[in-house]
């Protein structure tokens, strides 16, 4: 039987194609492994199913227009690498339950990719801003290695570019994977047939001798010998070289590059949102979330929402200083706390007026859907990098746990540098704090005993009020436990009860925080009302307990004078202490003793001479702190070119700030002090003319009042002297941020400005307070 030629020529092209298959089927494997090795980061197998997805079709591609010219080749592939691409992000977005359509997708993937994915939590989740780079980054693998391996014949070099995707998939992976022994050795294995299958030759290898005259066939294989000795001598020479330095690195752990990578952070609003909650409680009605709640223990009423962990207190602020990292809708799993039942909580949230990044969640979330969201494991908060914005919805799986009762009166603490951050006390802690912690220690010797003991002590001697200062500084805790009644003292908002606990708790050895977030009365609105803020101890085998110090309704405080009195503290021999705002009265003169003698002059003579003598020596004391504290005025004002005077000028006025017992710190802008400054005049003025006084506060922000003025509506009426602080405080960021631009005009302007605002500030104390102010030697001695 003959075989038609059509039959045969299409059998030897099967045969061809088989033959040929072995390179590209090499190709496509080479890539899909790099998507192995890099999914094994990710929470689901969708990643490396579209890598190898795109290995395939970018070879195909390039086998399918082999015969084509080469100028065709790259923009068909780029056109089957654009639908594969739109493709990938709509199985991803379906994946990751996101809103919005394909199109918002994509340019939203195509801006933050790269970040997002450095940035991301392990295991990352497969959403299109995290399969985007690796998937084109296959795909352009694949087409290159293709086209170089097939077109150009050069199979050895085509395997660059899928060794260089591997080689990244490795790093991207870092040290957050175990080592990827399977899959390294099946990508050498699989090169190494492509390189034996393509090396292949139809028919028997021709002799390469062959012909040639008996000697020069000796001579030939001679060479051939020799050369193949050499190059084994150097293949084994570089492999016991090299040997030992391949197997030093398989234990060394790689490094991370999401450490290059800035995570997400939370704008200043949110660094420190216990100031808010005084804001809050002065617009009690404004409504900043809708919530809907389903699941939870029955009878256990609507959970409290957590909107922010603080565990760094430096005496000034509460700080949240967490680490957020981008995440998926399924959340990593904390470690769970021993012997603590656990219940499931969803909610769905709208937003409302409430602002910044933090997103608000029952503690702890576990999947969140509706929303992007990076999160911290440490203490379990999120964050929208977006930002919040009115209407926004999304949902949120948590899982409530609550640990058992029974063990805490007998739960220790945990100690050590793992928790050295929740135990780190600041310098600077009023001494009547130290002794009210240390008075509550004292009788109480066990963790959870000391936290109930501080709790119960908050709770009988301090009132609630919504209209109390926002603050929180060490200052400001001071004078909400110490302060008068009748001067503002010994009254707050949750700010002030939840602060207090966590730094008594703190001296007291336990470690503490303080959280933020809503008590919501119901489904329903969540109002500014609702705001909240309650400290947490940790206790061993136990996890963070919450603690409520605030008062009973409708209880009355008892004084706290009736359990703790601060001792007075004497003054150090060094220090002068300073005097009242009215001078004592003089208390009369004894009369001399009845029958003593008066004769003699001795001791007469003795005590005139040593009063005298001592009169002298303080009048010389404080002549020379008067003309030293002048020099040091007219060289501030007097020397140096016109910004440097400008800067005397405004170092004059923090100086008076400072002995007006107001001292602006290092980390506030000009114009803040300068608002510090314009507030401290109005109070001083006030309080001198009796009309009110006000307490200590802390910096004003969302809602605090800072230092005002308690006058008449509790609005400071600035005067030219106030507002002259701003000009000055213009003139200083001239100065700073233009030098050269001040003139002589200006400089002079500047030192009269920061001497009218001196002499207001000195004139609204009392007359022994500046004759103080006068003498005072702290500016030649404070830092510059």
């Amino acid at each position: 039987m003959v075989t038609p030629p059509r039959t045969e020529a299409a059998a030897e092209g099967a045969v061809r194609a088989l033959r040929a298959a072995p390179v590209p089927a090499a190709l496509v494997v080479l890539v899909s492994l790099s998507g192995v090795v890099l999914g094994r980061v990710y929470a689901d197998p969708l990643l490396t199913r579209l890598m190898a997805g795109a290995a395939l079709g970018s070879v195909l591609v390039s086998v399918a227009t082999r015969r084509l010219p080469s100028w065709l080749v790259a923009p068909l592939s780029v056109a089957a690498l654009a639908g594969w691409t739109l493709l990938s992000l709509r199985l991803a977005a379906a994946h990751a339950a996101l809103p919005g359509g394909l199109g918002e997708v994509a340019a939203d993937a195509a801006r933050n990719a790269i970040p997002r994915l450095l940035t991301a939590m392990i295991p990352v989740e497969p959403a299109p801003d995290t399969v985007l780079v690796p998937v084109v980054a296959a795909w352009l693998a694949g087409l290159t290695a293709a086209e170089v391996a097939l077109r150009a014949g050069r199979v050895l070099l085509g395997y660059l570019p899928p060794a260089l995707l591997y080689a990244g998939a490795l790093y991207v992976v870092g040290p957050n994977a175990d080592p990827a022994i399977g899959p390294t050795v099946l990508f050498a294995a699989v090169a190494a047939a492509g390189l034996a299958a393509s090396g292949r030759r139809d028919g028997p290898a021709p002799d390469p001798v062959a012909g040639l005259s008996p000697a020069v066939r000796a001579a030939v294989r001679l060479r051939l010998v020799a050369a193949s000795a050499a190059g084994l001598a150097v293949v084994v020479a570089l492999a016991a070289l090299l040997a030992p330095v391949v197997a030093a690195q398989v234990d060394e752990r790689p490094v991370d590059p999401r450490r290059y990578v800035e995570p997400p952070r939370v704008e200043s609003l949110d660094e420190n949102p216990l100031i808010r909650i005084s804001g809050w409680a002065l617009n009690p009605d404004q409504r900043l979330l809708d919530v809907r709640t389903s699941g939870g223990a029955a009878g256990d009423g609507s959970p409290r929402i957590r909107l922010a962990v603080l565990s760094d207190y430096d005496g000034v602020t509460w700080r949240v200083g967490a680490t957020y990292r981008n995440a998926g809708r399924i959340l990593p799993a904390a470690e769970p706390v021993p012997n603590a039942a656990t219940d499931e909580v969803r909610q769905e949230i709208t937003v409302g007026d409430l602002t910044g990044r933090l997103l608000p969640a029952v503690p702890t979330p576990r999947e969140v859907t509706g929303a992007r969201v990076a999160y911290d494991p440490a203490t379990g908060t999120l964050i929208r990098p977006e930002g919040l914005a009115p209407g926004l919805r999304y949902e949120v799986s948590s899982v409530r746990e609550r640990p058992d009762a029974n063990l805490l009166p007998t739960a220790n603490v945990p100690a050590g540098d793992g928790v050295a951050r929740v135990l780190r006390v600041a310098d600077g802690a009023p001494e009547p704090v130290r002794r009210l912690a240390t008075q509550l220690a004292e009788s109480n010797g066990a963790p959870y005993a000391r936290a109930d003991a501080i709790a119960a002590f908050l709770a009988e001697h301090y009132r609630v009020t919504a209209d109390a200062p926002s603050g929180h500084a060490y200052p400001n805790l001071a004078f909400f436990l110490f302060g008068p009644r009748n001067g503002g003292g010994q009254r707050g908002t949750s700010e002030q009860f939840a602060a207090a606990f966590a730094v008594l708790g703190r001296l007291a050895g336990l470690p503490t925080r303080v959280v933020v977030g809503f008590e919501p009365k119901g489904d329903g609105p969540v109002r500014a009302a609702d705001a909240y803020a309650w400290p947490e101890v940790l206790f061993d085998g136990v996890g963070w307990v919450p603690f409520d110090p605030m008062p009973r309704p409708d209880s009355e405080p008892r004084p706290v004078e009736e359990d703790f009195r601060p001792q007075p503290e004497d003054p150090p021999p060094s220090e002068v202490p300073a005097p009242t705002e009215e001078p004592s009265a003089t208390p009369p003169a004894a009369a001399p003793a009845p029958g003593r003698a008066e004769g003699g002059l001795g001791t007469p003579v003795l005590v005139g001479g040593g009063v005298g003598g001592l009169l002298l020596v303080v009048g010389a004391v404080l002549a020379v702190l008067v003309a030293m504290r002048r020099r040091l005025t007219r060289s501030r004002l007097d020397t140096g070119d016109p910004g440097e005077r400008v800067a005397g000028a405004w170092r004059e006025l923090t100086d008076a700030l400072r002995l007006a017992g107001h001292p602006a710190g290092p980390d506030l802008a000009a114009a803040e002090v300068a608002e510090r400054a314009r507030r401290t005049l109005a109070e001083a003025r006030a309080a001198r003319s009796g009309e009110g006084a006000a307490g200590p506060t802390d910096r004003p922000g969302d809602g605090a009042t800072g230092l005002t003025d308690r006058a008449g509506d509790g609005a400071a009426a600035y005067g030219p002297d106030e507002a002259a602080v701003d000009e000055l405080a213009a003139l200083l960021n001239q100065a700073g941020f233009a030098p050269g631009s001040v003139t002589p005009e200006q400089a002079e302007r500047a030192a009269r400005l920061s001497a009218g605002f001196a002499d207001a500030l000195r004139s609204a104390r009392s007359r022994w307070g500046r004759l103080l102010w006068t003498v005072h030697p702290g500016p030649l001695r404070w830092r510059r």
